[in-house]
Order: C-alpha cells, then structure tokens, then sequence
C-alpha cells in the first residue's frame, strides 16, 4: 500500500529540466513591437505587489509604499494602480487607512514568513491576526523542512487549514523554490498547493536565493495550466524576488500568454512580486511616450 507521501509523488509528473530550460529560453526570443510593448508595460505595472518585508518597517515606512503606490501613475496620466501593497499583519490596519478607496488591494504575509517554522495554531493567529485588520489577500509559506522529510500530507493539511482562515481573503501559497533543490520538487510542491486549495501560487519569499526564475515560473504554470485542464478552475501564479526589469516582466508575460492563455494576463490572475520593477516599467513607459529616459532619481526608490 502506497505511503500518503508515495501518492503525491506518484500523481505528480517527472520534470525534463532540459527540455524546460530551453523552453523558457525560448520565451525570451519574442520581439514586442512599440504598441504591443506599451500595453504590455502597462499591463505589467498592474500586476505588481509593492512590498515591505523587513524587520526595519514603520508605520511611515508603510505610508510612504501606499503613498507611492496611489501616485505612480502621476508620471505619466493614465497610467493603472499597482495591484497591491504587501505588509506584515501588524502593517495591515496603517496600509488599509493610507490606501482608503483606491481599489488596492491590501496583501498580507503570515505563517511566520519567511522561514515557517512555527506551530499551526500560531500561523493560524497570523493570519487571523491579518484577516481582521482588513487583508484582501494572504501570503503563506509552505513548511519546507515537513517538504523535505516527505511528510507531504502535512503540508497540504497546513495550506488548507489556512485557506480556511483566510475567509474571504485570497490566498497565495509560496512555495520558496530556491529551497526544493529540483524542478521535480517544484512542480510537486505546486500540485499539493493547487489541491489544497491555493488562489495562487508563488515562487519566494525574496529572502533565499535563486528567487524566481523563467524556468521555475514555468513549471508552475504547467501546473495551473494542467490543473486547468483537469478541473477547469483557475489558479493564478506569482513569481517573486529578482525580476527588477521591464523587460524581463514583459518576457515572463509572454511565458504566461503561450502557457496558460490570455485569461490569465490579469492581475486577478498574475502578479510580479518585485517592487523595484515599477520604477524600472515607469521609466520605460516615459521612453515610450516621449522618446527620452528620465533620470531614475525622479522615481522614489521605496
């Protein structure tokens, strides 16, 4: 009779890291031409969570991400909101009255992020803790050492009992990739994740190194994309950490059109977890328009 652990791994394909390396490759080879790059940039800039996860935050640290978060578009009219704003849970109540009306969405980590290692019921007050403040959206992170002993079921039980925390709150699980050591590992992680019932799907906390990676993100979305197919729900995806340029997003939004369709070039269905891309789309957008970069000095770094 096959272990819990035997039957996760047994419904989960093996991965061909070669044959997925060349592929994400592949998506890099596009050319976008000037009208398609221009809503391809701006569709990017909507996509993304603004973040503060140090150990350093304030509560005018929080206010000055909101404050930037509700005026990117000043440097260029027109422009869409950011997604989100990401805080710890004790931020929640600080973003929720600087972001007011904005339709921003107020994303929130919890499960004693990054690590995870912490009992249940403490990750569970977490998330309570966010969830009462007024988080639309929660970011847990997978017990990674339970991953490793092979107590998978442990780990699904985990994601769905926050799930079920969540209540209204969309829920993100992250996986932190750059610690499962193997693409074969990643796409397990992913399949346990979608069963128990993840809204998304994310790469990493930005804490560990490798973050996220085209060919990771990939094998993520093979998962949605066959999860899709076998139950027809939808499953969004996040890949965080270390996607500092426009180009390099509009790459990955390419990846997510040939995989999964242009249902998911949404940002209720795809997000970059990547602060510092917004400056970097900002300033592309301003060439777009005018011909000419601006200086990144005129875009706060925060």
């Amino acid at each position: 009779m096959q272990s819990t652990s035997d039957q996760f791994r047994a419904s989960s394909p093996t991965i061909d890291q070669v044959g997925v390396v060349e592929r994400a490759a592949r998506f890099t080879k596009r050319s976008i031409k000037k009208e398609a790059k221009m809503q391809g940039l701006k569709m990017v800039l909507n996509m993304i969570d603004l973040t503060t996860l140090e150990g350093m935050d304030t509560p005018g640290k929080v206010k000055q991400l909101c404050y930037k978060a509700r005026h990117l578009h000043d440097a260029v009219p027109g422009l869409p909101n950011v997604a989100a704003v990401c805080v710890y849970p004790n931020f929640v109540g600080v973003a929720k009255e600087e972001l007011g009306d904005s339709k921003i969405k107020i994303a929130s980590v919890a499960t004693a992020f990054p690590s995870g290692n912490s009992s249940l019921p403490i990750k569970l007050e977490d998330v309570a803790l966010a969830v009462e403040a007024g988080a639309d959206e929660i970011d847990m992170v997978i017990s990674r050492g339970r991953f490793h002993a092979g107590d998978h079921r442990y780990v699904f039980d985990e994601i769905a009992a926050v799930k079920e925390a969540c209540g209204a709150a969309r829920l993100k699980v992250i996986l932190e990739t750059g610690e499962l050591g193997t693409l074969d590992n990643v796409r397990l992680a992913s399949d346990i994740a979608i069963q128990a019932g993840a809204d998304f799907i994310k790469t990493s906390t930005g804490k560990i190194k490798p973050a996220a990676t085209m060919p990771v993100t990939l094998v993520m979305l093979e998962a949605i994309r066959d999860h899709y197919f076998k139950t027809g729900k939808m499953v969004g995806m996040k890949p965080a950490g270390g996607i500092s340029k426009a180009k390099l997003a509009l790459h990955y939004l390419i990846m997510v059109k040939e995989t999964l369709g242009d249902a998911w070039l949404t940002n209720e269905w795809f997000r970059f977890g990547a602060s510092s891309l917004a400056n970097d789309v900002l300033m592309q957008i301003v060439k777009q328009e005018t011909g000419s970069y601006q200086s990144a000095d005129y875009f706060s770094i925060d």
